[in-house]
């Protein structure tokens, strides 16, 4: 193989708008060979207006077909395992949209399944962790530029009152925590590599479509706290705060910045503010990784038991808040 030919698995909007077209910019790796949708009509009229060759009128199709290589899964939260499973036994790799699942009892249950399927490599697509602003801040802490690094507070909000948007359907993995706090989770664990002693949740829960609209956490990690905010019913915002015992970092867009624009991180140290700018599709440098991997035969950069550990976290969080007491983990 000298090329990885992709497959989507369903036409939702990440897909059409970000991470198809994120693929095309690494085509010396990777190319959109195909998309599936549950109609044919639907899937042959999507597969010409974004000029992908192949059209699949049903999952099933795809994953039989001998030209798709590996699938990229944007469908709702509920619905990655059982895919996820059904493309290993397939013989096709895996590139899975957060959370890979919905508990740690069912990623545990796709672990199970891809250690009997060593050659196909699977990946949870946490695109921040490959922009370059996230690789240098993580650099940074390391190198011991900040100090001690003693805080991390982020937020990540937006607006979303639409009662059929899956984001607000308990039944399909919906809610806040589940949407954009495991950003906020996953994040912390990754910038100091250690997992959290203890967590204490809040939450507030929306009476008509029964999610988490608005949670606040705090996860403890040693001598460094990390507290974050994440709403499906508050004004957009991200921003992320990393504070240290010699320095600080204010990460403007942390978690979606533009991929084919410029972001940019403030450094506060000694008194002084420098800024440096990058520019980075976050969605096109995860595809390019997960593709590497997979020509080069070596493990992917964010491995399952990385997904398992986050959603250990997600559920200490959510019970810390139902029950009202710190869960140690």
């Amino acid at each position: 193989m000298d090329i990885v030919r992709f497959g989507i698995l369903g036409v939702a909007r990440t897909a059409m708008k970000r991470t198809i077209p994120a693929i095309r910019k690494v085509s010396s790796l990777c190319r959109v060979e195909g998309i599936a949708s549950r109609g044919e009509n639907r899937a042959q009229a999507l597969a010409g207006k974004m000029g992908i060759p192949l059209a699949f009128g049903s999952y099933e199709a795809l994953l039989e077909s001998p030209d798709i290589d590996a699938v990229y899964i944007p469908l709702p939260n509920h619905l990655h395992v059982p895919w996820a499973i059904r493309a290993l036994r397939a013989g096709k790799h895996v590139l899975c949209e957060k959370p890979v699942a919905v508990s740690v009892e069912q990623a545990r249950e796709l672990a199970g399944e891809a250690s009997r399927h060593p050659e196909c490599r699977i990946m949870e697509a946490f695109m921040f962790r490959h922009h370059t602003q996230w690789l240098e801040i993580k650099e940074r802490i390391q190198d011991g530029e900040l100090g001690e690094v003693r805080a991390i507070q982020s937020v990540f909000s937006y607006y979303n009152m639409d009662p059929d948007n899956i984001r607000n359907r308990p039944d399909k993995g919906g809610g806040a925590m589940m949407d954009v706090g495991c950003y906020c989770i996953s994040l912390s664990r990754w910038l100091l590599g250690s997992e959290p002693e203890s967590v204490c949740g809040c939450m507030d829960v929306d009476p008509d479509f029964g999610t988490d609209r608005m949670f606040s956490g705090v996860m403890k990690f040693g001598s460094c706290v990390s507290s974050f905010t994440c709403s499906t019913q508050l004004e957009s915002c991200q921003q992320v705060f990393i504070l240290g015992t010699r320095g600080r970092i204010e990460v403007m867009a942390p978690f979606n910045p533009p991929p084919d624009g410029p972001t940019s991180i403030l450094l506060h140290r000694d008194g002084q503010i420098a800024e440096r700018g990058f520019e980075c599709d976050h969605y096109a440098a995860q595809a390019a990784d997960f593709a590497r991997s997979i020509l080069e035969g070596t493990p992917v950069p964010v491995p399952l038991e990385d997904a398992i550990a986050n959603l250990r976290v997600h559920e200490a969080l959510m019970r810390s808040a139902r029950e009202q007491y710190v869960v140690r983990l």
